[in-house]
């Protein structure tokens, strides 16, 4: 039997409260993001009489899409695409996240998974007050829907890397891509019925199933999740100093079975870092690099995520690649018919444009 060390008692600082903070602030810039678009629809509705004619290039982190697309046309061609750039660099800066600290986006910005996290903090008070315990899926379940994120983003995946650049191009500057963005506002603001159900039965769940949204169908999420395997981070729990109390798998907002591995490989782990928090034993549970074995402070991995995002985008803004070069007028023309602006590309589409790039590279 493995002989266990004195048990220390684990006095380190909660990092909580500063991701408390960051997720404030940057769901709060959405927000502010969110205001100035609406006044940049107001001033399209009005041919450029009121609202405002400035168009917030954050707007296109909501178009994960259009940006997979840009990075695809940016690899093939050597060249970012003038419409949505912005959404290229805050695509990027995403995955340099991932690359480091894991899938920390989802848990350090994504406004959605703040979102997603407050739902489920208030669910769980609920189930535990009635059922007094949280609720999980059972296991083969929850297997199957952990599934369909992987399988959404298969299809996106396969639907964009089969395109030419001649496809994405052609894609990339249409009048669809052009105006995502406002249709995307339109389907909020001008919600359908059963768009409102949807969403109303996906919030009802997240409180019932903690994070449902994230766990089960969220495409972006495992991109990330798949992303962070590259990491050279993990978690690791050292087994002679554990007492085996199980209070980190209870922390684990992702229900990963923390108290049952020595290092957390799994790809719903979003750096969080709550297990480490609740673990009571110094020195038991902490965020070290694969390699070297060294601990990592976890003010470092709030830094870090910060930095790299602000080192990214800004980037694309001192290299002239954040706002996009789409006139004004172009964009009160195409908002006039918003409406009956579709997709412009159906699979025979794709494979005409492809059938053309090979005609030209040859």
């Amino acid at each position: 039997m493995e002989k266990k060390e004195k048990f220390i008692r684990n006095k380190e600082k909660s990092i909580q409260l500063i991701r408390f903070i960051v997720q404030t602030l940057f769901a709060l810039l959405c927000i502010w993001i969110g205001i100035e678009f609406s006044q940049f629809i107001k001033f399209l509705e009005t041919n450029g009489t009121a609202g405002s004619g400035y168009r917030p290039p954050g707007v296109e982190g909501f178009l994960p899409i259009s940006s997979l697309m840009s990075l695809y046309y940016f690899l093939q061609s050597g060249i970012i695409h003038p419409v949505h750039p912005a959404g290229f660099f805050i695509f990027i800066a995403i995955v340099g996240m991932s690359l480091v600290f894991r899938k920390s986006f989802c848990s350090w910005l994504c406004p959605i998974g703040f979102l997603s996290e407050l739902v489920g903090d208030f669910g769980d008070k609920i189930t535990r007050k009635i059922f007094k315990r949280r609720i999980k899926i059972w296991k083969y379940l929850d297997y199957f829907l952990r599934s369909l994120k992987y399988l959404l983003l298969a299809f996106f995946t396969f639907s964009i890397f089969s395109m030419s650049e001649i496809a994405l191009a052609y894609f990339l500057g249409g009048d669809y891509n052009i105006m995502s963005d406002v249709k995307m506002y339109y389907f909020f603001a001008n919600i359908s019925q059963t768009a409102f159900i949807v969403i109303g039965v996906l919030f009802l769940l997240s409180i019932i199933y903690r994070n449902f949204w994230c766990r089960y169908l969220c495409p972006y999420g495992a991109f990330l999740g798949l992303l962070g395997f590259l990491s050279p981070t993990r978690i690791k729990r050292n087994t002679s100093t554990c007492i085996d109390c199980g209070l980190c798998a209870k922390a684990c907002p992702s229900f990963i079975k923390v108290d049952k591995v020595i290092t957390v490989n799994s790809d719903e782990c979003t750096s969080c870092m709550n297990c480490i928090d609740a673990c009571p034993v110094e020195n038991t549970l902490e965020l070290k690099y694969i390699a070297s074995e060294k601990k990592i402070n976890k003010k470092l991995v709030a830094l870090g995520v910060v930095i790299i995002f602000l080192a990214i985008t800004g980037l694309g803004m001192i290299t002239g690649n954040w706002q996009n070069k789409v006139p004004k007028d172009v964009y009160i023309k195409l908002n006039k018919n918003v409406n009956s602006i579709g997709h412009p590309m159906s699979s025979e589409d794709i494979k005409k444009l492809n059938e053309e790039s090979e005609r030209k590279a040859k």
